[in-house]
C-alpha cells in the first residue's frame, strides 16, 4: 500500500525522535525505531543499498533504484534524524549539564517501557531465549561500566568512531552516543556539529554509512533466520542499558577534558542516598511521562 504525504511526515517525526535519542549518551535510536514500528523496514531498506544498484540504474534508471531502496522512506527518516541532530544537540547538551536528573528520568521511563514492547514480540520463551536475554543484559551492563577515553579528534579515528557508533545506534538498547563517549569522540563530534565543521562531520558521516551498510546486513540475516533469539538478545541489551541512564549517580572519579571536569566513573545510587537535591517528584513525573509516551506511540503505530 502506497504511503501518503501524512505518512511520510510521521516517518520524519519518528526520525526526529531517533535523532534526539542518539544525541543522549545512554539512549538508542534503534530502540525508538523498534517501538515506533519501522525497525525491520529500516534494516530492509539499508540492505538494498548494494553494488548491484549500479547495473539497475543503467538498465532502468534512477526511479527504479529509488523504489528498490525505499528511497522516500529513507529520505523522510534521515531528514528527521538530521533535523534533530542539528536543532536539538545544543538543547540536549544544556539539559545534560544543567538538569541531568530530569533528562535521565524521562529517558529511563521511555527505555523501561520499550523493554516490555520488544519483549512481547518474542513468540516463545525457550531456554536459549532466556540465556540470550541474560547474555545481552550482561554485555550491555558491562559496556555501561567502562570508563571513557581521552577526547580524540584525528580524522581516521573519527571515521572509525562513526562506523562503530552507528552499529550501536541501530541496535536497540546500545547507545551510539555512549559508544562515542567510550571512544573519546563524543565531545569532539558534538562540538563539530555546533560549529558546523563540515570536514569533521563529513568524516564521521562517511564512517557511519560504512558501518551502517555492513552491520545492517548481519542484523537482517539474524531477523530472517533467528527472529526469536534475536529479539531475546535485543531485549537483554535494552535491559542492561538501564544502568547507564539511571538518574541518580554517585561520582567515583573525574577527569579534566578541555578544562571541564567530566565524571569517568560513576555508580547508580538510591535517590534517598543521592548527594544533592534528588528532584524526586519531578523525576517520577517525567519517568511516567516517558513510559506512557512509548505506549501511546505503539498504539499509534498499531493503528497505522
Amino acid at each position: 500500500m502506497a504511503r501518503k504525504l501524512t505518512d511520510y511526515v510521521l516517518v520524519t517525526l519518528k526520525g526526529m525522535a531517533m535523532g534526539a535519542a542518539d544525541v543522549v549518551p545512554g539512549v538508542s535510536g534503534g530502540t525508538i525505531a523498534f517501538i515506533s514500528g519501522i525497525y525491520e523496514e529500516l534494516l530492509g531498506a539499508i540492505n538494498e543499498i548494494k553494488p548491484s544498484l549500479l547495473s539497475l540504474w543503467k538498465k532502468e534508471g534512477f526511479k527504479a533504484v529509488w523504489q528498490q531502496i525505499n528511497g522516500n522512506f529513507l529520505l523522510a527518516l534521515f531528514t528527521g534524524i538530521f533535523i534533530s541532530l542539528f536543532s536539538l544537540a545544543k538543547v540536549l547538551s544544556w539539559l545534560l549539564e544543567n538538569e541531568p536528573i530530569l533528562l535521565w528520568s524521562f529517558f529511563f521511563g521511555l527505555v523501561l517501557a520499550s523493554i516490555f514492547l520488544v519483549g512481547k514480540e518474542i513468540q516463545k520463551w525457550t531456554l536459549s531465549a532466556v540465556v540470550l536475554l541474560v547474555l545481552g543484559a550482561s554485555m550491555a551492563y558491562f559496556i555501561t561500566t567502562l570508563p571513557p577515553n581521552e577526547n580524540v579528534d584525528s580524522l581516521p579515528y573519527l571515521f572509525l568512531s562513526g562506523a562503530l557508533a552507528v552499529c550501536a545506534m541501530i541496535l536497540p538498547g546500545i547507545s551510539g552516543a555512549f559508544i562515542l563517549v567510550l571512544l573519546g569522540s563524543y565531545k569532539t563530534i558534538l562540538d563539530g556539529v555546533h560549529e558546523k565543521n563540515i570536514m569533521m562531520v563529513g568524516t564521521v558521516a562517511v564512517g557511519a554509512i560504512f558501518g551502517l551498510l555492513s552491520f545492517a546486513r548481519l542484523l537482517k540475516w539474524m531477523f530472517k533466520n533467528y527472529r526469536n533469539a534475536t529479539l531475546a538478545l535485543l531485549t537483554g541489551f535494552i535491559l542492561g542499558s538501564l544502568n547507564k541512564i539511571w538518574p541518580w549517580k554517585k561520582v567515583l572519579a573525574t577527569k579534566v577534558f578541555d578544562e571541564k571536569i567530566i565524571p569517568i566513573s560513576e555508580k547508580s545510587v538510591s535517590p534517598f542516598s543521592f548527594e544533592g537535591d534528588p528532584q524526586l517528584l519531578a523525576a517520577i513525573a517525567l519517568a511516567v511521562a516517558g513510559f506512557s509516551l512509548i505506549f501511546i506511540l505503539e498504539r499509534v503505530a498499531a493503528k497505522k
